[in-house]
């Protein structure tokens, strides 16, 4: 594995959670070009926001000329703008297609044409294992659920993204890796995360809702954990062509003992509503990890209880600056 500095880096969506994640890992050594629509920005929460190193593109993945144009001359080409969350993917089945397909298409030409890419790294999701998923491996077949199911548009979308890639590497020799990841969570989420609702309502003491039975199994895995993943991917030959799952098999509960350790935690009087399921849920989700393991020398380190403590601070600080929770939420 080598270090990467003085490389000329592009990400997409690199305001977002991961992505900006990211760039507080590589910013000081090398030069980052963001790509992103802004439709949530954690970039600007960030202390090197106006880093000389950084520069931000406004722009659409699916305007192909637009990002052909700005990935021009990267190294190293991050694919991480994308629709998710299940209030985006219900409401705009559409659009989620549409972005996370067409999006990584057109990401996916933009570095074969740069001629320059010397790493694509792209993010599919552990949603493609369906709706049970107990210590899955990347050999494990992918399944979704019924077509129609609004839930599955998002699992499907990525799993294309994903085929699409590996295709790439195959008949263009383009150098590809994808990542599964597996519930990651931490300072800088903004979205549609669990743990960051949690969090948030429970920091302001207003009811937690929790839709099903919370009997929903899940593995949880901090952003640094999964940061340190990508370095690795980013830089060790043998990831090349490969398809990575990436979690913590050791974080795992279930949703309402979440919101439970949540309130623990945090001292949080807040009550835990239980609410009817909106769409078809995950009932288990762990991975295994072994193949992360053996080819990149990954394990998670950070443990449930001490991730939801620095969420929570980083989430305390930036309160009145985080976009108002989707309206499933907030009734």
């Amino acid at each position: 594995m080598f270090e990467l500095k003085n490389k000329q880096i592009f990400i997409t969506g690199g305001a977002g959670f991961i992505g900006s994640t990211l760039i507080g890992k590589l910013i000081e050594k090398n030069k980052i070009t963001v790509f992103d629509n802004l439709e949530r920005n954690t970039l600007k929460t960030q202390p090197f926001y106006k880093h000389p190193n950084l520069k931000l593109i406004e722009g659409n993945v699916l305007d192909a000329e637009s990002i052909i144009k700005a990935a021009i001359g990267a190294e190293i080409f991050v694919h991480a703008a994308a629709i998710a969350g299940i209030d985006n993917t219900v409401k705009n089945p559409v659009r989620t297609m549409t972005v996370n397909m067409l999006g990584t298409a057109n990401a996916l030409e933009a570095a074969y044409l740069s001629g320059t890419v010397q790493r694509f790294l792209e993010f599919s999701t552990s949603e493609v294992f369906g709706s049970r998923a107990y210590r899955v491996n990347e050999l494990n077949s992918t399944t979704t659920g019924a077509v129609g199911e609004a839930r599955w548009t998002y699992a499907v979308s990525k799993l294309a993204g994903e085929h699409l890639t590996h295709a790439y590497y195959r008949e263009y020799d383009l150098p590809t890796v994808t990542f599964r990841p597996f519930n990651v969570y931490g300072p800088g989420q903004t979205g549609e995360g669990a743990i960051s609702i949690m969090i948030r309502k429970a920091l302001k003491g207003e009811d937690i809702y929790i839709f099903g039975d919370g009997a929903q199994i899940r593995a949880w895995c901090y952003v640094d954990d999964m940061t340190k993943a990508l370095l690795k991917a980013l830089t060790m030959p043998k990831a090349v062509g490969e398809s990575f799952n990436i979690g913590n098999a050791r974080a795992v509960t279930t949703i309402y003992g979440l919101a439970q350790t949540i309130c623990r935690v945090l001292n949080s009087k807040s009550k835990i509503v239980f609410k009817e399921a909106l769409s078809a849920d995950i009932e288990l989700r762990i991975p295994n990890v072994d193949k992360a393991t053996d080819l990149l020398g990954f394990t998670a380190t950070v443990d449930l209880e001490e991730g939801l403590v620095k969420t929570a601070e980083w989430i305390a600080r930036n309160m009145d600056d985080l976009p108002e929770m989707p309206e499933m939420f907030r009734k």
